[in-house]
């Protein structure tokens, strides 16, 4: 039986490293101070969210399809995907004009109220 890694203390939540390496088939065993990937921290949640938006190469409305969640939705999870490995989630004000949002629109990627509410926005 194998568990997943823990990368937090249970007793006192901060991060734990990896101290020794052991292969299975010859026992050779590495000791030294190794660290976990930043993917190793992320929710069993996020994780899952990660392997369907990679396994939709990034289109959002296959996500959509995937899950049966909305495009706002979509990028709510993305955005925690993002803060939960680090980086800013901070949104750039009009980083999207009306020609990109009828081009996501045309291509399928989001729907005619989906593209209403961006234009909202802009």
């Amino acid at each position: 039986m194998t568990y997943k890694v823990i990368t937090k203390c249970p007793i006192c939540s901060s991060k734990l490293h990896i101290i020794k390496l052991k292969c299975n088939k010859c026992g050779t065993v590495l000791e030294n101070d190794f660290e976990f990937s930043k993917f190793e921290c992320l929710e069993e949640e996020h994780l899952n969210f990660m392997e369907v938006f990679l396994k939709c190469r990034g289109n959002i409305k296959d996500v959509e399809k995937e899950l049966g969640i909305s495009y706002p939705t979509v990028r709510s999870k993305l955005d925690e995907v993002v803060a939960a490995l680090g980086y800013s989630t901070e949104v750039k004000k009009a980083t999207t004009n009306n020609k990109e949002i009828l081009d996501m629109l045309e291509k399928g990627d989001i729907s005619a109220q989906q593209a209403i509410n961006l234009m909202k926005e802009n």
